[in-house]
């Protein structure tokens, strides 16, 4: 029997449930078998495998922001040929489109691929900030959720990057 890989549905909701959880302030349980996973090396592996070019098509990075004094809900998708995608609102959403230059595309990348935001941790804890915003960072698989209270300088240079200024925060 083979095992199929990727995002299962049960995975789709578990990644929902971290996200509402961490909207509402509190820490997500980790799932059931992480605490019971075995390491199997004493060492770390020191070279990541080289990651493939996402396909034009494929989103490269979502970024997600939520929160401040205006209460938005804007989502930005950058794919892998430069294209962005940044919806903002809920009610009647605006949609905009556009297309970073070849230069500012590998920018990004280089900030994404780079050893210290591998480092950044999952839920970066920079404490309350009334009326601050919470970003939902998701590229190659993994999810990066923090807030406006501390944010790491690896973090910020992938905001830096980001097109049209950084993370979506305007309504």
């Amino acid at each position: 029997m083979r095992r199929r890989r990727g995002v299962t549905g049960v995975g789709v909701a578990a990644i929902a449930a971290a996200v509402a959880l961490t909207a509402c302030g509190e820490q997500p349980p980790l799932p059931p078998d992480a605490a019971a996973t075995p390491t199997t090396s004493a060492t770390p592996s020191t070279s990541a495998p080289p990651k493939a070019e996402p396909r034009a098509d494929e989103v490269l990075v979502e970024v997600n922001v939520s929160g401040g004094l205006a209460g938005v809900a804007n989502q930005l998708l950058v794919y892998g040929d430069g294209r962005y995608t940044l919806r903002q609102g809920l009610t009647s959403p605006r949609r905009r489109e556009g297309r970073m230059k070849p230069a500012e595309l590998a920018q990004l990348r280089k900030a994404l691929e780079s050893p210290q935001y591998a480092a950044v941790p999952a839920r970066v804890d920079g404490g309350v900030v009334h009326d601050g915003f919470q970003y939902v960072v998701s590229y190659d698989h993994r999810v990066v959720v923090a807030g406006d209270g501390a944010r790491p300088k690896a973090l910020d240079r992938v905001f830096a990057a980001l097109p049209e200024g950084g993370p979506p925060t305007g309504t």
